[in-house]
């Protein structure tokens, strides 16, 4: 069996999705939910589930290693970023070396970077009249989205798509295949 902690800034919709998906697993679990928000409605749906949380406080998780016993006492094996706006320092990359996942809204390399999150990535999409989104997964490192990509998927779209239907587009590729990717990663797939 191995631990998930969830990182989370914000609402939790792809974090309830994987602690459901792992709710009546043999393969994984979630052990943790961490937020740098302490009042994140991911926090809510980890009470929800008897799952304990973690608020982080910027300084001391840039400045210090305060989290690593935390994940150590939670016996964490992968870190998963649902919605988690901050960068990962340096430090955590190299104790969880490839593992370390993050869900992108867009098929990247394209629309990515700071403050490329949420509603910008979706606008930017709109702006840039492409024809398809999607959803990237890939591996964490010390810049924002430039990890080593593990999966994507894409969805059409469509000259009347707003920004608005373009993210509940994505939202549904994040739903459908986050958990199960995640599972894949943790059977060695």
């Amino acid at each position: 069996m191995k631990n998930i902690a969830i990182f989370a800034s914000g609402g939790g919709s792809n974090a309830r999705k994987i602690i459901e998906h792992f709710q009546e697993s043999a393969i994984g679990r979630v052990v943790l939910v961490v937020s740098n928000k302490k009042d994140a409605g991911v926090l809510d749906i980890a009470r929800e589930h008897n799952i304990p949380t973690y608020i982080l406080q910027r300084p001391l998780f840039y400045e210090t290693k305060e989290i690593l016993p935390v994940l150590q006492d939670h016996a964490v094996d992968l870190i998963v970023l649902a919605g988690f706006l901050w960068l990962v320092p340096g430090y955590l990359v190299q104790a969880f070396p490839r593992k370390i996942v993050n869900i992108h809204p867009a098929l990247l390399p394209q629309f990515g970077g700071k403050g490329m999150y949420g509603g910008h990535v979706h606008a930017a999409v709109k702006a840039a009249g492409v024809n398809v989104s999607g959803i990237t997964i890939h591996f964490a490192n010390e810049h924002y989205d430039e990890g080593d990509i593990i999966f994507q998927t894409s969805c059409s779209l469509n000259e009347t798509d707003t920004p608005e239907t373009i993210a509940r587009k994505v939202l549904a590729l994040e739903h459908e295949h986050y958990p199960r990717v995640i599972e894949g990663m943790l059977r060695g797939v």
